[in-house]
C-alpha cells in the first residue's frame, strides 16, 4: 500500500493550528505576560538547567528529544522501518516526559496543578496511538500521534516560555 505524501496536510492540520493556538493563548494572556516587554534574548544559560533537580532535567531532556524526533517524523515517510524505530523511541520519550512531569511541582509548589492534566492525557493517549498502529488503524494512529505532538509538545512547550518559568530564564 502506498502512503500518500502528507507534508502539506501535516502543515495545514498540525503546524498552522498549533501556531494559531499559541498566538491566541499569547493574545489572551497578554496582560499576564508583561514580562515579554522587558525581555532581552541572550545566550542560553544552561547552568540554570544544571542546578535543577534530576526529575526536571530528565523531563526537559526527554521532552526536547521527543520534540526533535517529532519534527523529523512529521516530515518523513510514514510506515517505514525508520518511522517505526523512531516511533518507539518517541513513545518511550513521551511516556518518560509524562511520568517525570508528575514529580515536577514548581508551578504550584509542593502540589500538582492544572497543567498535570496534560501528562495524564499523554499517558493514556500514547498507548492508544501505539495500539492503533499495531492494529493497522492508520487514521486513528495519525490523529492520536498528531494530537500528542501538537498538545503535548508544541502547546505545552510554549507554556514553558512564560515569564518566570525555567525556559524563560534560560533564554531571556
Amino acid at each position: 500500500m502506498k502512503i500518500p505524501n502528507t507534508t502539506n496536510t501535516t502543515f495545514r492540520l498540525v503546524i498552522l493550528p498549533a501556531i494559531a493556538l499559541n498566538l491566541a493563548v499569547l493574545w489572551l494572556t497578554r496582560d499576564q505576560l508583561a514580562g515579554f516587554a522587558r525581555a532581552h534574548l541572550h545566550a542560553p544559560d544552561w547552568a540554570l538547567v544544571a542546578r535543577q533537580s534530576w526529575t526536571i532535567q530528565l523531563h526537559l531532556y526527554a521532552a526536547l528529544s521527543a520534540f526533535l524526533i517529532a519534527l523529523f517524523m512529521l516530515s518523513g515517510a510514514k510506515g517505514t522501518r525508520v518511522h517505526r524505530t523512531l516511533g518507539w523511541a518517541w513513545v518511550i520519550l513521551m511516556m518518560t516526559t509524562a511520568v517525570s512531569s508528575f514529580f515536577v511541582r514548581t508551578l504550584n509548589p509542593g502540589h500538582m496543578s492544572w497543567i498535570h492534566l496534560l501528562p495524564g492525557w499523554v499517558a493514556f493517549a500514547t498507548p492508544l496511538g501505539v495500539w492503533a498502529a499495531r492494529t493497522h488503524r492508520v487514521r486513528l494512529h495519525r490523529h492520536m500521534m498528531t494530537g500528542l505532538v501538537v498538545g503535548g509538545l508544541f502547546i505545552a512547550g510554549a507554556f514553558t516560555f512564560v515569564p518566570g518559568r525555567l525556559m524563560w530564564r534560560v533564554f531571556f
